[in-house]
């Protein structure tokens, strides 16, 4: 693909640029273990040193809190110009340096590749009134404090992707009736019990249920159907929003080129590698490469997307 044709990988054997790294690789993960940047940031460890593509040990940090911005203000603050240093981080975090008003932001840092995207989804107890997104959509218009929709945190990509499906059913953003969670376990039973109109989550969090009929997914916020979801995209189901989760891998401001370019090198390889393939299937995680300059384009688009979503909702 053309993403990948600026970093032509080297076939075999550990990645070294002009004699970087010289020492330990840490990745670090801006959460705590077992979320998402956490689970990239260890697939991402994994396959560096299993396919021995990293010339060096790799560790991995949990640095948790405020929506990742503690993590970047450490990368920023203390590993200014130093690339064995890196960090996990995506969408949540471009709502959260708005959300935290947070002193450090994404200008700074060395964009060096998106690796995923996970699509929402928005599901119903087996139970529930609503067979399609189509009905929940006419209530969410005709009474929209009415539905409740539960998801993560205020200001999340959940919360986000309820504001968009607002913006485009011509609901007041203010209106908006979003309960916030910590995480899809607290969510499941009150939405199998009907006491949420709906939940909103990442694929992985509810596929399960979905399988064994205690939830059913109206709709997936993906561009067009995937294989393994039983449903419509949003967009098909008469609602014109599509959002992915996606999470890359930034390094610290003043990278210089030879650093830069070893790890979009040894990310590449990172992609291409079988260990990595099967993170892919196993974690419902699509492919989104994209590295260096085009990664940073999409970082200043992403940012502005956010901010006005954020902004609409009335968070910011």
């Amino acid at each position: 693909s053309p993403a990948t044709a600026a970093a032509p990988a080297a076939s075999s054997g550990p990645v070294a640029v002009g004699g970087f790294p010289s020492r330990q690789l840490r990745i670090m993960a801006p959460a705590a273990p077992g979320g998402g940047w956490d689970g990239t940031s260890r697939a991402v460890q994994q396959a560096l040193q299993d396919e021995k593509i990293a010339a060096q040990n790799v560790e991995v940090v949990n640095r948790p809190g405020a929506g990742g911005t503690i993590g970047l203000a450490e990368l920023i603050n203390q590993s200014r110009n130093d690339g064995h240093t890196v960090m996990t981080m995506g969408l949540v975090m471009t709502g959260a340096i708005l959300l935290n008003k947070s002193p450090v932001t994404l200008d700074n840092v060395s964009p060096l590749a998106r690796l995923t995207t996970e699509y929402e989804v928005i599901v119903v107890g087996n139970n529930s009134k609503y067979q399609t997104l189509q009905q929940l959509v006419e209530d969410f218009k005709r009474d929209p404090k009415s539905v409740a929709w539960g998801g993560g945190s205020a200001g999340g990509v959940d919360h986000i992707l309820v504001g968009l499906i607002a913006q485009a059913a011509g609901v007041n953003p203010k209106d908006i009736n979003y309960v916030a969670y910590s995480g899809g376990g607290e969510l499941r039973p009150l939405v199998i019990g009907n006491q949420l109109a709906a939940a909103v989550s990442g694929i992985g969090e509810f596929k399960a249920d979905a399988e064994t009929g205690q939830l059913r997914i109206l709709g997936i916020s993906s561009p067009s159907r995937l294989p393994s979801v039983n449903a419509p995209t949003l967009r098909e189901a008469g609602t014109n929003v599509e959002i992915n989760n996606w999470r890359g891998i930034v390094g610290p401001p003043g990278m210089p080129d030879n650093q830069k370019q070893a790890w979009i090198t040894m990310l590449t390889r990172v992609r291409e590698s079988k260990t990595w393939q099967d993170a892919l299937t196993k974690q419902d995680w699509t492919d989104a490469f994209l590295t260096g300059d085009q990664f940073a384009a999409y970082l200043k688009e992403e940012d502005a997307r956010v901010a006005k979503v954020l902004t609409d909702i009335g968070l910011v």
